[in-house]
């Protein structure tokens, strides 16, 4: 069984889809105690950090989350849910879940610091199609996914971890974005797979039947 944490942060409605599409067994909840006895879980979102930390402390989701990730169980992270599992982001000067060390970086301070003249070719948010490279070996989600497939992307901020092995697949555009982290049993992914068709449905297809 796939748990779903719904912590007033979005995008749960196409997840909800893509795990029906899959006849993936989930349960969706609001409150950590309706998850515990889940397989694996799939914590999303889309927004604003400082938010979301709000939410996810006032619901126990933080605490509930960070038990999961030591108790060696399966957790996949999308987008926003890819981003405040690390210690700091800068949207808000918010401090995070602490779940892999490393911070969240503003495309544009990147871009300043990489020499990147981002003037008309690039635009933040980062949205729309960008294919991967892996990276460190991939991971085993990836697996039946070609490398450079394309994938979804929505985002203004870029997950920057303190290990670089733990990158398992990258996206260019301007600097290399870390599209995929994976360490232990957490594997984060800052694309929508629940929003890029064949591809990312693998993917999930790939997560729901891991153990």
């Amino acid at each position: 069984m796939t748990g779903i944490v719904d912590y007033n942060a979005g995008n749960i409605t196409s997840v909800e889809r893509a795990l029906s599409a899959l006849n993936a067994p989930f349960v969706l909840s609001k409150t950590p105690a309706a998850l515990e006895g889940c397989d694996r879980i799939i914590f999303p979102g889309v927004g604003d950090a400082a938010y979301a930390m709000r939410e996810l402390k006032k619901s126990g989701f933080d605490v509930f989350l960070k038990e999961w990730a030591k108790s060696g169980k399966p957790l996949a992270g999308i987008c926003l849910g890819s981003q405040i599992i690390f210690d700091y982001s800068e949207e808000g000067g918010t401090e995070c879940l602490g779940l892999i060390p490393g911070k969240i970086r503003h495309f544009k301070d990147l871009w300043k610091e990489a020499g990147v003249n981002a003037d008309g070719a690039l635009k933040s948010p980062h949205m729309g199609w960008s294919d991967l490279t892996y990276t460190n070996g991939g991971s085993h989600l990836f697996d039946s996914v070609p490398q450079h497939s394309d994938f979804y992307f929505v985002h203004s901020y870029v997950i920057c971890p303190d290990d670089k092995t733990v990158i398992k697949a990258t996206a260019d555009y301007g600097i290399q974005v870390p599209a995929c982290i994976e360490q232990g049993n957490i594997t984060v992914f800052q694309f929508h797979p629940e929003k890029s068709g064949e591809k990312g449905m693998q993917i999930l297809k790939n997560f729901t039947k891991s153990a």
